[in-house]
C-alpha cells in the first residue's frame, strides 16, 4: 500500500520558559500511516498528540528524525505548500480557522491562495459544501451558525484543496453531542467515499471504535497501538493510564470483575446485547 505519512525517529524539543528550561515532548515517534487509512490518536492534555499532529502539517519541524507526507520530508523549505495541501489541518476551534463573512468565500480561501482557477474554485466550493451538507447555507454568514456547522464549513474549506489527507486536531472538543456526531459522520464520510487518509486527534473514547487504527500516546511516547479491539480490550491499562474507554466496554469489564462471562473486546451497545441474550 502507498505511504501517505511517515514519522521516524522524531524527537521534539522545546523551551518551557524563559530559563530555558528543555522539554521533550515527543520522544523518538515512529508511525506509518497507509493512503486512505483512518488513524485516531488519543491521550491525556500534554501527551504530545496535538505536537504530532503539527508535525504532519508541517507546522513544527522534528528536532531529531524525519516526517515524509506522501513522500515529502517537512524539513525542505520548498516543499511546504505542496504539504500543507495534501494534509489539510482542522483545529479544534472553527473560529480560529474562518476567515470570510460568507460561509462560500471562506471555502473559497483556500483554493484561491492555491492559485486554482475561478470556474474551478466554484466547482470546488459547490462539490465541498455537498460533501459536508452544507450547501443550504453558502450565502450565510458563518457567525449565524452552530458550532458543529461551523466545522463542517472548516472541513469543507480544507476539502476545497482537493488534500489527500486530513489531519484533525481536537476537532469536536468545543460541541455538544449532537454536533459531535455531525462532524465525525461528516469525517467518516470523506474517508469512506472519497478514500481521504483521516488523522483525528481525541479524547473522546467513542469516535475512536469505528477507526482502523488507535495510537495512544502518554508523556510523548507511544504506549499501545493496535485496532481499536486491540487496544480497548485493554482495560486495566487504560484506567493505569488515566484514560477513559467506551462506556460499553467499561461496563463489560466490570460485569467480568463480578465473574459475568463476556468477551474483553466488546466495543458496541448492539454487541453487548448480542452476547448477554447469549448468557444462560
Amino acid at each position: 500500500m502507498e505511504k501517505m505519512i511517515k514519522v521516524q525517529g522524531v524527537t521534539f524539543l522545546y523551551e518551557s520558559n524563559d530559563q530555558g528550561d528543555v522539554v521533550e515532548a515527543l520522544k523518538d515517534i515512529n508511525i506509518n500511516v497507509e493512503k486512505g487509512e483512518f488513524v485516531t490518536i488519543i491521550g491525556h492534555n500534554g501527551s504530545g498528540k496535538s505536537t504530532l499532529a503539527k508535525h504532519i502539517n508541517a507546522l513544527l519541524k522534528p528536532s531529531e528524525g524525519d516526517v515524509w507526507v506522501k513522500g515529502m520530508n517537512t524539513k525542505e523549505d520548498e516543499e511546504i505548500w505542496n504539504i500543507r495541501q495534501t494534509a489539510g489541518m482542522v483545529f479544534q476551534n472553527p473560529d480560529n480557522q474562518i476567515v470570510a463573512t460568507i460561509v462560500e468565500e471562506d471555502v473559497a480561501f483556500g483554493p484561491e491562495n492555491l492559485g486554482i482557477p475561478s470556474a474551478e474554485i466554484r466547482v470546488r466550493v459547490e462539490e465541498s459544501l455537498k460533501t459536508v451538507g452544507m450547501l443550504e447555507f453558502r450565502d450565510k454568514g458563518p457567525h449565524l451558525l452552530s458550532g458543529g456547522q461551523k466545522q463542517r464549513i472548516a472541513i469543507a474549506g480544507v476539502i476545497a484543496m482537493k488534500p489527500d489527507c486530513i489531519v484533525l486536531d481536537e476537532p469536536t472538543a468545543m460541541l455538544d453531542p449532537s454536533g459531535r456526531k455531525d462532524v465525525i459522520d461528516t469525517i467518516k464520510k470523506l474517508n469512506r467515499d472519497e478514500n481521504i487518509t483521516v488523522v483525528n486527534i481525541t479524547h473522546f473514547m467513542e469516535e475512536a471504535v469505528t477507526a482502523d487504527r488507535v495510537i495512544v500516546m502518554e508523556d510523548g511516547d507511544i504506549v499501545l497501538e493496535g485496532t481499536p479491539r486491540e487496544v480497548f480490550s485493554q482495560v486495566a491499562k487504560l484506567k493505569a493510564l488515566g484514560l477513559d474507554v467506551p462506556q460499553v466496554t467499561d461496563l463489560a469489564f466490570e460485569l467480568r470483575k463480578e465473574g459475568i462471562e463476556l468477551p474483553e473486546d466488546i466495543l458496541t451497545v448492539d454487541e453487548m446485547v448480542m452476547q448477554l441474550c447469549q448468557l444462560k
